[in-house]
């Protein structure tokens, strides 16, 4: 009995902590979003869906994910680490994977670049998302966001010359870029932009 009325307690004190920390940090640029520009492509051949689609992904279970299964729906990216003020995003992440499916993608990248905060390895990723969140949207291996060493996906995030308009790479964990249904990079949300929040559920029923 002891035991679990410690194991509600830390629960409670963990949903307030992330409550405190999302109602914090949404004042500053944690909070920020970023949106594509109306003009972006206007009048001329978009190459950067294409280049979208090219990418081909290991996820944590060692399958390669070819991002052209993805067309025609809208794909949100999250980079993700275990040990966060943000990681009970997972939650939020899964409920939006169960309630929206349909019409967008969720995919996780772990990632040690910010506070060190995801320093386990791909199996312990994987058991500790399903142990404690239940997740089930894709999850892909461990990956670098930090210059020299950016992912190849995340220099396309982050290259307008080659998304079309954003320069924006992730100040910290659980920054999100949503994604067209013809793969074009539409927006940027900050860490402490709420998966199941209304800025994200507006821009996913466009």
């Amino acid at each position: 009995m002891k035991k679990t009325y410690f194991t509600e307690m830390f629960r409670r004190l963990a949903k307030f902590s992330y409550s405190f920390i999302m109602l914090l940090m949404s004042c500053g640029n944690k909070g920020q979003v970023l949106s594509r520009p109306e003009n972006v492509g206007n009048g001329a051949v978009n190459t950067s869906a294409s280049a979208f689609y090219d990418f081909k992904i290991r996820s944590l279970e060692g399958n390669i994910i070819d991002f052209s299964v993805y067309k025609g729906k809208k794909v949100l990216i999250v980079n993700t680490a275990s040990e966060c003020g943000f990681t009970p995003q997972y939650q939020e992440l899964q409920k939006l994977h169960e309630q929206y499916g349909d019409k967008v993608a969720v995919l996780g990248f772990p990632c040690n670049d910010f506070g060190a905060q995801e320093p386990g390895s791909n199996q312990d990723i994987q058991q500790f998302c399903k142990k404690n969140y239940g997740v089930t949207f894709q999850m892909f291996e461990k990956i670098s966001i930090k210059q020299p060493n950016t992912h190849p996906l995340y220099q396309w995030l982050s290259d307008k010359s080659r998304n079309g308009w954003n320069s924006e790479l992730p100040g910290w964990n659980f920054c999100k870029y949503l994604i067209s249904e013809n793969g074009e990079l539409l927006e940027y949300y900050g860490s402490a932009v709420s998966p199941m929040g209304k800025k994200i559920i507006e821009a996913i029923n466009k």
